[in-house]
C-alpha cells in the first residue's frame, strides 16, 4: 500500500510511462517459456540400416582403349580404271563373293581376246610341228620352240584372265560396309581403298599397356573392361606384343570380347589391369544422398540419425566406394535417408 500511494504521487503523464514499462517487461519475459513450449520435437522415422563392412578389393589401373573387329579388310584396286558400279552403302551388310565394286577396263577384255587368239594359232602350229616331228621332217629343236611358244600364248591366255578377274571387287567375307573411300566416276589405281569391310560378330578390344604393368597381365587371362554408361564386360587376352614400343614404352595387347548389347567397333572403353588388393569400405547407392555438390550418409547411433560427410569412389553394380567419412562398423541408414534430419529420432528395421 505504501509503494502504491507512492505511485500516486508521480504526475499522470509519468505514472503512465512507468506503467507501460511494466506490462512491457512482463511480457518479455514471458516469450522464452512460451517458445519452448510451442516448438514440436521432429517425428520419429522408420529407416532401414545395414552395417558398413571393410571388404577386400582388387586394386586396378585402367588402360584406355578400342573395340575393333576382329575380322576387318580395306578392299583396294589392282589395276587402274574409273569406277563404273559401287553398289554399296554404308551399314550395308553383304555376303561372301558379293559384288563390291567394277571398273570400267574394256582394254582388258580386247587383251584376253588377243591372247586366246595367240594361244589358238600356237596350239595349231604345235599340232603340225608335232606331226612333222613324228615323221622325222623337222628337228627336235623345231618342235621344242614349238612347244614353248604354245606355252607361252597359254600362259598370257591365264594373265590375261587374272587381269579379267580384277575388275571386279567382291567381298571376301561376309560383313558390313563401314567406310567407302570413292564413288562411282572416281579413278582407281593399285594402292587406293574404295571399301573397308568388317564382320560385326567377332569384337577385340585393343589397348596399348604401358611397360611398367606388363607382367600382370598374360595371355589368356580374364580382365574386366568398363565401357560408358557402367556397362562391364570379362574378355580374355588373346595378344600380347612381345617388345614394347620404344617411343611410348607401351605393349600392344588384344582382347577378346564377348557379344553385349550397344557394343560396336570404334568404341571407347576402359581396360581394368589388376596391380594389387586393398581394403575398402562399400555401402548401397541408395545410401548416400546427393544435397547440392555435398555427399552425406546418415548412421544410427543411440536410436538417432547422425549426418555424416562422405567423399566417395567408384562404383561396382549397386555398390559404391566410401573414400572417406564412414568407418567400418557404422550402421548406415540404406532407406529412407532422403527425408532424414541431423539428430532426429529413428527406428532402424
Amino acid at each position: 500500500m505504501k509503494a502504491f500511494s507512492q505511485l500516486l504521487q508521480f504526475p499522470p503523464r509519468t505514472l503512465a510511462v512507468i506503467v507501460a514499462g511494466g506490462l512491457c517487461l512482463a511480457g518479455c519475459g514471458a516469450k522464452p517459456e512460451t517458445a519452448r513450449t510451442s516448438a514440436a520435437l521432429p517425428p520419429t522415422a522408420a529407416v532401414g540400416t545395414q552395417s558398413v563392412q571393410s571388404r577386400p578389393e582388387a586394386i586396378t589401373e585402367e588402360v584406355v582403349g578400342t573395340v575393333r573387329a576382329k575380322l576387318q579388310a580395306t578392299l583396294e584396286a589392282k589395276l587402274s580404271g574409273r569406277i563404273d558400279r559401287l553398289p554399296v552403302v554404308l551399314g550395308q551388310r553383304v555376303k561372301a563373293g558379293e559384288l563390291v565394286a567394277r571398273l570400267e577396263a574394256a582394254e582388258i577384255g580386247a587383251r584376253l581376246e588377243q591372247a586366246e587368239a595367240s594361244r589358238e594359232q600356237a596350239e595349231r602350229d604345235w599340232l603340225r610341228v608335232s606331226a612333222l616331228f613324228d615323221q622325222q621332217a623337222i628337228t627336235r629343236a623345231e618342235r621344242d620352240a614349238a612347244e614353248a611358244h604354245y606355252r607361252m600364248a597359254k600362259a598370257a591366255v591365264a594373265e590375261a584372265k587374272a587381269m579379267q578377274s580384277y575388275v571386279e571387287l567382291l567381298a571376301p567375307f561376309e560383313g558390313v560396309v563401314t567406310r567407302k573411300w570413292a564413288e562411282v566416276g572416281d579413278l582407281a589405281v593399285p594402292g587406293k581403298p574404295l571399301v573397308t569391310l568388317e564382320d560385326p560378330s567377332a569384337l577385340q578390344l585393343e589397348a596399348d599397356v604401358p611397360e611398367a604393368i606388363r607382367s600382370r597381365i598374360q595371355a589368356g587371362a580374364r580382365l574386366a573392361v568398363r565401357f560408358e554408361g557402367s556397362n562391364e564386360l570379362t574378355g580374355a587376352v588373346s595378344e600380347i606384343a612381345p617388345v614394347a614400343d620404344p617411343i611410348s614404352r607401351t605393349v600392344r595387347m588384344k582382347l577378346e570380347l564377348p557379344p553385349g548389347p550397344g557394343l560396336s567397333s570404334g568404341q571407347f572403353g576402359r581396360l581394368l589391369v589388376p596391380v594389387g588388393e586393398a581394403e575398402s569400405l562399400r555401402v548401397p547407392a541408395a545410401a548416400v544422398v546427393q544435397r547440392g555438390q555435398l555427399e552425406i550418409v546418415f548412421v544410427v547411433a543411440n536410436q538417432r540419425a547422425q549426418l555424416r560427410l562422405v567423399k566417395t569412389g567408384k562404383r561396382v553394380g549397386d555398390q559404391i566406394e566410401i573414400l572417406s567419412g564412414l568407418h567400418a562398423g557404422d550402421l548406415a541408414v540404406v532407406k529412407g535417408g532422403n527425408q532424414l534430419s541431423d539428430g532426429q529420432p529413428v527406428e532402424a528395421r
